[in-house]
C-alpha cells in the first residue's frame, strides 16, 4: 500500500494556505485517485447548511448526478446518520445503495468530524469488487483528521 508514502504529500497539500480549502481538497482527491489503483472516484460530501442532506464538494473522477444526497439515502446518507465508517465490499448486495455508475463494485465512506460533529465525509468508489481493507479505513480516517484541521 502506498499509504505511508501519501501521508507527507497529503499534509503538504493541506498546509498550502495559498490555495483555497476547495482547491486543497480537490488536490487530495486527485492524489488519492491516481495513487491508489482501486480508488476510481474520490470525493467529499458536506452537510448542506441546516438541511438534512449532503452536498457534493471537491472530487476526482467521473461527474456524478448525485450532488445532493438526503440523510439516510445510499451509503453516504446512512453514514451522515450513523456517524460510523461504512465499507461496502459489493454494492449489488446493498438494498439502500445509490448507483453513481454501472462500473462501481465497492464503496467506502468515512465520516469527517470537526469538534466531534459529523460535518461530512470522504467517499470512494471502486470498480474492483471487495478491494478495501482495514488499512484503507485507518488511512482515510487519518486523511479526514488532517482535513478537519484546516476546516476548524
Amino acid at each position: 500500500m502506498p499509504f505511508q508514502k501519501l501521508k507527507p504529500q497529503i499534509e503538504s497539500i493541506l498546509q498550502n494556505d495559498k490555495a483555497t480549502v476547495d482547491e486543497r481538497l480537490s488536490e487530495v482527491c486527485e492524489l488519492l485517485k491516481i495513487s491508489v489503483p482501486y480508488y476510481d472516484w474520490v470525493g467529499f460530501y458536506f452537510k448542506n447548511g441546516d438541511k438534512e442532506e449532503l452536498k457534493l464538494g471537491p472530487y476526482a473522477g467521473e461527474p456524478t448526478d448525485h450532488t445532493i444526497i438526503p440523510f439516510g439515502k445510499g451509503i453516504c446518507g446512512q453514514v451522515a446518520v450513523s456517524n460510523k465508517n461504512f465499507v461496502v465490499p459489493d454494492v449489488k448486495a446493498q438494498n439502500n445503495y445509490i448507483a453513481c455508475s454501472i462500473d462501481v463494485r465497492a464503496e467506502i465512506v468515512i465520516p469527517l468530524f470537526v469538534n466531534r460533529e459529523n460535518i461530512g465525509q470522504i467517499d470512494i468508489d471502486s470498480h474492483t469488487e471487495d478491494p478495501f481493507s482495514h488499512e484503507d479505513e485507518v488511512f482515510l480516517q487519518w486523511v479526514n483528521e488532517k482535513v478537519a484541521e484546516i476546516l476548524s
